[in-house]
């Protein structure tokens, strides 16, 4: 695209086959911020291999016919995405086509500039009415904020991997391993060794805090032993593989102390560490128990759901979650308990659970739920109590429903009624 866009005139224009990453990917953000300040965009066609358009290439994958002139900016453009018919570029764009506001892409993504699924003018309602809550990677002082990191890598760490269990040994969990609201999806392969883990772990939090130190010319002497570690504690977790065609695509939930992490496990980073008044303060956390259990409840929801598979083509990254706009409730906030009394009855169901179940006002795991019947009732609850929580009218999260082809309908059925039943 870059190579295209030196080649033209003013005035000249480009129409070229590529991949959708062009306007996903944090990768190509540079690419799109010359195409939006310094070429007029005149067609965003994506196709989806579905029908083998491309022989030898994966039916999901997805293909996009872009179409630019130099010499101008744009404001908006017109899009059309997961086509299957090729013969649609035949009559595109027209006055039907689909325009998206880049200054809209801004305030979706203002990281990335990533540019989002649309269908319709209704998905443009909807993201901009969500979008009256900040955005997940905003620092907002005197609120809660999340920061994400990883811990281990599957293949630049494979020498720390054991194949068996044995005493001071802790599982792994991959995140094929979790499912929404469920630490228990699939048993761990490998294993490792505590007290080495540990070690790893603390040598390169060290690393980063001695450049913190140095960044500000401060020259402090920090015992290991007062390092807290991530997984010490409760945290959340999603998977990182993830594909806008799967059932669901954001599988997120908390996990329990004392379980170690691949890169394929993308995680809450508990633990920062910060200078303050020119000293070092350490192991600051900004999230408490019961605000985990409320972003674990609205990640889940088929709203941010909704919202993320307009993104996200294979891996959830960092930047896709950062950019979620996720209401900053706490104790006392309207919806706030309802969220998550419910998310900890769907997580607390063992007794590793029982020191967060205690926090939230649960006696202990026994009073979580393990019925499946149960769970599903829970679950459409909080689909419906955070429907309401975006201010989504009846019409708009039965759309959002429509966008789910391969959620059963009676899970759907049920979280309409229950948005019906909190009215």
């Amino acid at each position: 695209v870059e190579q295209c866009f030196n080649l033209l005139r003013d005035g000249g224009e480009c129409g070229i086959v590529i991949p959708s990453g062009i306007y996903t990917d944090l990768g190509t953000k540079q690419l799109r911020e010359m195409l939006f300040e310094q070429t007029q965009v005149t067609g965003l066609f994506c196709l989806e291999n579905r029908r083998t358009i491309f022989e030898g290439v994966d039916s999901r994958f997805k293909i996009v016919v872009l179409t630019f002139e130099k010499g101008s900016t744009t404001i908006d453009f017109p899009s059309a995405f997961m086509r299957l018919d090729v013969q649609e570029l035949l009559g595109f764009p027209n006055d039907d086509s689909l325009k998206i506001n880049v200054e809209l892409v801004r305030k979706l993504s203002p990281d990335s500039l990533s540019v989002m699924e649309f269908k319709n003018l209704g998905d443009i309602r909807i993201a901009e009415k969500m979008l009256q809550f900040p955005l997940l990677g905003e620092n907002i002082e005197g609120k809660w904020n999340l920061r994400l990191t990883a811990e281990f890598h599957m293949t630049n760490d494979s020498d720390l991997f054991k194949q068996e269990p044995g005493n001071g040994r802790l599982p792994l969990y991959e995140g094929k391993m979790i499912h929404q609201f469920n630490h228990k999806w699939g048993q761990p392969k490998y294993w490792l060794d505590d007290t080495e883990a540990n070690g790893q772990l603390l040598a390169a939090r060290l690393k980063k805090i001695t450049k913190l130190l140095k960044d500000v010319n401060l020259d402090i002497k920090v015992n290991p032993k007062s390092i807290k570690l991530n997984y010490d504690s409760y945290r959340l977790a999603f998977r990182d593989v993830a594909r806008n065609t799967d059932e669901r695509t954001m599988i997120m939930t908390v996990l329990h102390p004392q379980v170690f992490c691949p890169h394929t496990m993308s995680l809450e980073n508990v633990y920062e560490d910060l200078i303050i008044k020119n000293s070092l303060s350490l192991n600051n956390t900004s999230i408490n128990f019961s605000e985990r259990l409320f972003v674990c409840a609205v990640c889940n929801s088929l709203i941010i759901d909704y919202m993320i598979r307009q993104q996200v083509t294979a891996h959830l990254s960092f930047f896709f979650v950062y950019n979620l706009p996720v209401p900053r409730l706490t104790t006392g906030e309207k919806y706030f308990s309802d969220i998550v009394q419910r998310a900890a009855k769907l997580i607390c169901t063992a007794p590793e659970f029982d020191e967060l179940a205690a926090e939230v006002g649960l006696n202990s795991h026994k009073e979580g739920v393990t019925d499946e019947t149960e769970r599903a009732k829970l679950r459409a609850e909080l689909d419906g109590i955070i429907a309401h929580l975006y201010g989504l009218t009846e019409a708009e999260f039965a759309h959002i429903l429509t966008t789910f082809p391969i959620v059963p309908e009676t899970v759907k059925q049920a979280a309409l009624a229950a948005y019906n039943n909190e009215n």
